[in-house]
């Protein structure tokens, strides 16, 4: 186990890029046109953001960050380019809302004024008593943190354990982890930025079928994600062939394997190593079992269903016994995500106690490379990371300085602004290919070192 100083400025890094591309397609935004224009200037920062993810290799940043850029904002673009989605709005936002609201799964709040204009007293009564939708009791978060604390004890006598037993614990305690830190994230949304986090999960385990557990309660921004940019599309193209009522089949398929790629990505981007689609065949069993039960519920045509007392101890039972076969083997054996989650506890610990910034990890890699074989070299991608980083600070800085002192505001003024952005940009993708090529090494594609 090697020590690898420097993930958190790196991460700070990575999202200063972040900060500034999505600036950038603010700018295009408003002086292009939705289609193929917007599209061909937004695709090289959908590129980009599909390649920061491997400059982190900790499950606490780099996980939420993948997901956070190479899906959710990634997805968010591509609507955007096409006016569609949460970024396409009259008029245009502001770009302090545009930005948080482009990578994070994040809704601004309602102006309480007007809300309580239409409000009556007594609703108004009525509602203090009650947490807002998507918002959980203290004792709530307090029960899952009391059962993911014990993730530690299991952690250190999981040899004693059969492993079926452990896989279904570590499935509680990757739904408890990720609701928490969610919610920690929340928290901190709503003191510094105003808004509200889209709820992530929606207790799953009182699900009533399959289609109440994918639609409406596990990973829910995912699923408002993949409906305009997946499900509504294909479901457009199959009515023709199949008609109103079959239509959303092919659609629900396409939504879960479109899921399933990108879930892939994301545990490659966590563990680096290569997919064994186990991921894939979970999703594309759930996508065709959730579309037989749609077909079943049309036969039926809401006349007869099984009682929720039934129904939802039978989604559930096979929503477990389907993730301990399949979803959960593939990442223990890829991403050894216990380990990663103990080793980076421990190293938060020792960073409390000591100034100094140690992060240990199982598999130290950044950009795909072997930290503990290339040290030499990861100086120089940290050296380079760092001169990009300055150069496109320095061009954004300077392009605003020149667009307020020489154009002041309107039509020219966005258009110089674009122009120096374009051209930050090009110098921070020119940096990294020095970088990269001075060492002979692939752009993209990172080097499974392990069998030298």
């Amino acid at each position: 186990m090697k020590k690898l100083e420097g993930e958190i400025p790196i991460f700070f890094m990575v999202w200063i890029l972040v900060v500034a591309s999505l600036s950038y397609c603010h700018t295009v935004g408003n002086v292009t046109s939705p289609g193929t224009t917007r599209l061909l200037a937004v695709l090289p920062v959908v590129f980009f953001f599909f390649y920061l993810p491997l400059n982190l290799t900790t499950i606490f940043l780099g996980g939420p960050s993948s997901f956070f850029l190479a899906w959710l904002a990634n997805f968010k673009l591509l609507l955007f380019a096409f006016n569609k989605g949460p970024l396409a709005t009259t008029p245009p936002t502001s770009i302090s809302h545009f930005i948080p609201l482009a990578c994070l799964p994040i809704k601004f709040r309602n102006d309480p004024k007007n809300h309580e204009k239409k409000e009556r007293p007594a609703q108004r009564i009525s509602a203090s008593k009650s947490l807002p939708k998507g918002q959980k009791s203290t004792l709530n978060y307090v029960t899952k943190a009391l059962i993911f604390s014990t993730s530690v004890h299991v952690y250190h006598n999981k040899q004693f354990i059969h492993p079926k037993i452990l896989l279904f614990l570590y499935s509680i305690y990757m739904y408890t982890g990720l609701e928490l830190i969610l919610a920690l994230v929340a928290s901190l949304a709503r003191v510094f930025l105003g808004v509200d986090f889209e709820p992530q999960f929606d207790e799953p385990y009182l699900s009533t079928s399959l289609q109440d557990f994918w639609g409406s309660r596990w990973n829910i921004t995912v699923s408002r994600i993949l409906h305009p940019t997946v499900y509504q599309p294909v479901r457009e193209i199959s009515t023709g062939a199949l008609g109103t009522k079959w239509a959303p089949i092919p659609a629900v398929i396409a939504s879960f394997f479109v899921s399933a790629v990108m879930h892939e990505l994301i545990f490659y981007y966590i563990g680096r190593t290569l997919p064994t689609w186990e991921l894939t065949c979970f999703f594309l069993l759930h996508g065709i079992c959730l579309s037989i039960e749609i077909v079943i519920k049309k036969a039926f045509d809401g006349k007869w269903r099984l009682p929720a007392a039934v129904s939802g101890p039978l989604a559930m039972a096979f929503v477990v016994a389907t993730g301990v076969w399949l979803f959960l083997p593939s990442i223990m054996v890829r991403c050894e995500p216990d380990v990663m989650v103990y080793r980076e506890y421990t190293a938060f610990t020792e960073f409390m106690k000591s100034p100094r910034l140690i992060a240990s990890i199982s598999k130290s890699t950044v950009c795909g490379f072997d930290c503990s074989k290339k040290g030499s070299e990861l100086e120089k991608i940290e050296m380079g990371f760092v001169v990009t980083t300055l150069i496109f600070a320095m061009v954004g800085v300077i392009a605003s300085l020149m667009v307020r002192i020489c154009c002041g505001r309107g039509a020219s003024a966005n258009l110089l602004h674009l122009t120096l952005v374009i051209t930050a940009v090009v110098c921070c993708w020119m940096m990294w290919a020095i970088v990269y090529l001075a060492q002979m090494k692939p752009l993209i594609v990172p080097i499974l070192t392990e069998g030298e």
